[in-house]
């Protein structure tokens, strides 16, 4: 097979590529430590206030865009996320960054009169500390690097310990890549990031190892051919199944994105973004990574 355009050749093309997009979110993480904060921190992290009514209805998603641009006209300010609660869908929860509790009067007497609530119908009134989100994204984290040193020790038994470093730079690319969509975009950055950047672990991983496992295929079938040849080969062999299922699985979330509500978006955006670097690098780098770590290793034994 002669492709018209080599993968791994132009791995250069593909590496400055992924150096652009990822370098703002790695400059987003080291910022972090010294005080500089480039991320739209949401109440999970950065604390806020929370405040809860019994509606008395069904809290539909009409109801939620009426609460929200209520809140927005009482307070100056936009709802971080206005939601359903309760068994019955018939509380409404309203989170926002924090305001003083002369505002918050402001906003439940705007609800008292828009939907003649009562003193008993106000659940929750409340500032929100950021502890839970710190101690969430502490546990993310020792999860996120568990996973990660499993994976490439799975990885390692099965190819070798070059293809597992391989597998884990694009691990760390697509992250890299959400959290810089996150920072040019100001997405707000919350839990539901937690949740899609584990989901896109496994994801990813699947990706890479389906490349992995053709180019060992077509190694024990010529054994003589440069490993790279036979790299270049496996990724354009695979290419279509990724593309495919890679799309199969963007119908699915697009629509979802497209049709759900508020707080369903804000999950699968993220996830978006994280099978589209998914595919990319599957495609482009886990292959070229896996030569390029071969050549290092040669090097230094030869």
């Amino acid at each position: 097979m002669n492709p018209k355009f080599p993968v791994l050749k132009n791995f250069k093309i593909f590496g400055i590529i992924s150096v652009l997009l990822c370098a703002v979110g790695l400059v987003g993480l080291l910022a972090l430590p010294f005080g500089v904060n480039l991320f739209n921190l949401d109440i999970d992290f950065a604390g806020g206030t929370e405040m809860e009514f019994n509606m008395k209805q069904t809290v539909t998603q009409d109801i939620q865009n009426e609460v929200g641009a209520l809140f927005a006209e009482t307070t100056g300010q936009s709802a971080s996320s206005v939601t359903s609660a309760g068994d019955n869908n018939q509380q409404v929860l309203i989170r926002s960054k924090s305001i003083d509790s002369e505002t918050r009067s402001k906003v439940i007497e705007a609800m008292k009169s828009k939907y003649s609530l009562t003193d008993d119908d106000l659940y929750a009134n409340e500032d929100v500390s950021a502890s839970v989100g710190n101690d969430l994204k502490a546990a993310a984290f020792i999860c996120a690097i568990v996973a990660i040193i499993l994976m490439m020790i799975y990885i390692t038994f099965r190819f070798e310990l070059t293809s597992g470093m391989a597998a884990v730079c694009c691990l760390v690319h697509d992250l890299l890549i959400m959290l810089s969509c996150y920072i040019i975009f100001q997405l707000p950055l919350n839990t539901n990031f937690i949740a899609a950047a584990l989901t896109i672990l496994g994801y990813s991983i699947n990706a890479s190892i389906i490349v992995f496992d053709r180019i060992r295929e077509n190694l024990r079938a010529a054994r003589k051919e440069p490993f790279e040849e036979i790299a270049e080969r496996s990724v354009w062999q695979t290419m279509g199944r990724t593309i495919n299922t890679t799309l199969t699985t963007l119908f699915t979330i697009g629509m979802i994105f497209i049709l759900g509500v508020s707080s369903l978006k804000e999950f699968t955006l993220p996830l978006i973004i994280g099978i589209l670097a998914g595919a990319y690098s599957s495609i482009f780098l886990s292959a070229s990574l896996w030569n390029f770590f071969r050549k290092v290793f040669r090097k230094k034994h030869a």
